[in-house]
């Protein structure tokens, strides 16, 4: 029973530290920084891989909210705050295809939105790290991520 429970413990550990190291991949297609002259800012990328976006981060965000798609384990963008913001909008736009927006914080907080869009508040200073999915694996998509937030 105790080499059961030592089996599993180191288990649950691999788990956690496989996590934790694919959240601090670097992004693919770059970073925004907001809150030195402007709260809003635009990128564009391309999505479209095999990876479970809630096996990277989480199956569910700070919300409850289910987190979903699929896409490159390593994140899209990197979203960098100057100044903290009390309402962040990220939105994406494909010309039709349904997407998915996980985002993770330095301080273990996750946020996702389905429907191509992420409306969340209480958003600090840091760096926060972007994945944008799509709602079946493999299907690419070119897309524009925009962020607008209020102070």
């Amino acid at each position: 029973m105790s080499r059961l429970q030592t089996g599993s413990g180191w288990i649950i550990s691999f788990m956690l530290l496989g996590s934790v190291a694919t959240v601090a991949q670097p992004a693919t297609f770059g970073a925004l920084t907001l809150g030195a002259t402007s709260m809003s800012g635009a990128l564009s990328g391309s999505t479209g891989g095999n990876t479970s976006l809630p096996a990277i981060v989480s199956n569910r965000d700070r919300h409850g909210r289910n987190c979903l798609g699929y896409g490159d384990p390593n994140p899209d963008h990197t979203l960098i705050l100057q100044k903290p913001a009390a309402k962040l909008r990220l939105a994406i736009a494909t010309g039709g295809s349904n997407m998915t927006i996980v985002v993770a914080g330095a301080n273990g907080v996750f946020r996702c939105g389905d429907s191509g869009i992420l409306e969340d508040g209480d958003w600090q200073t840091g760096t926060y790290q972007v994945w944008v999915g799509t709602v079946e694996p493999n299907k690419s998509r070119n897309y524009r991520l925009t962020v607008q937030g209020n102070e």
